[in-house]
């Protein structure tokens, strides 16, 4: 076998290294217990909370791939309308919102983004306890960086359940500030913004690795 033809073989595999890669682990995101899940050689690694799509923006169920990562993503079609005091004045604006004078648009940011269908991804973001974005799936910033690592374009992402059967709603978690005492609110801060965490959890193993706790929820919901 000549160089060339070496070189050649080479790139090729390190090319599909990725993909290689990918077929390791997988996504399911189920949307009755708003919890996604990552598995990694047919086990449960990691489990996050979500906020998936709210009425009329529900999030599809069905099986994806991973298409797109891109670590500081922001919306192309939502976010903010803000004064020059950082106040905001259209918490649900568009780019072709109205914007008043002394005012300026601001798109919503969506760290760590790893996008599974047209305008659909997981990403970092705010989680008020219920179903509430535009169809994409917020998870506390930590653990979608930590998703974000892990997977690569071509995992399989599956959605399963339904958001109007959600089996219960949790507590917000706003692993940001909002605003200290005297000041403004930072738009960024509402959104959601990595740089302002009040805590940083360590995104440890929820289920272990010989139980059925994670394995178990999957299969209920793939039931229903």
């Amino acid at each position: 076998m000549n160089a060339t033809t070496m070189l050649a073989l080479a790139l090729v595999v390190i090319g599909a290294a990725p993909e290689v890669r990918a077929q390791h682990a997988s996504v399911v995101i189920n949307l009755t217990e708003q919890t996604a899940y990552l598995f990694e050689n047919g086990r449960v690694a990691l489990v996050s909370p979500i906020a998936s799509g709210k009425e009329g923006w529900g999030t599809p169920t069905g099986r994806f791939h991973i298409i797109k990562k891109d670590m500081n993503h922001v919306s192309a079609d939502f976010g903010l309308v803000v004064d020059g005091y950082g106040r905001i004045v259209n918490p649900n604006a568009t780019p072709s919102s109205p914007v008043p004078l002394g005012c300026h648009y601001m798109p919503a940011p969506m760290p760590d983004y790893m996008q599974f269908g047209p305008f659909l991804g997981m990403h970092g973001g705010f989680l008020p306890g219920y179903p509430a974005s535009h169809g994409c799936v917020r998870m506390p910033h930590d653990l979608a960086a930590e998703f974000f690592a892990r997977v690569e374009v071509g995992t399989p992402v599956e959605v399963i359940g339904n958001a109007r059967t959600v089996t219960h709603v949790r507590r917000a978690l706003p692993l940001v500030q909002l605003g200290a005492p005297g000041r403004e609110p930072n738009p960024h801060e509402l959104i959601g913004s990595a740089q302002n965490l009040t805590q940083v959890r360590r995104a440890l193993p929820v289920v272990q690795p010989d139980s059925r706790r994670g394995t178990n929820s999957y299969f209920r919901a793939k039931a229903q």
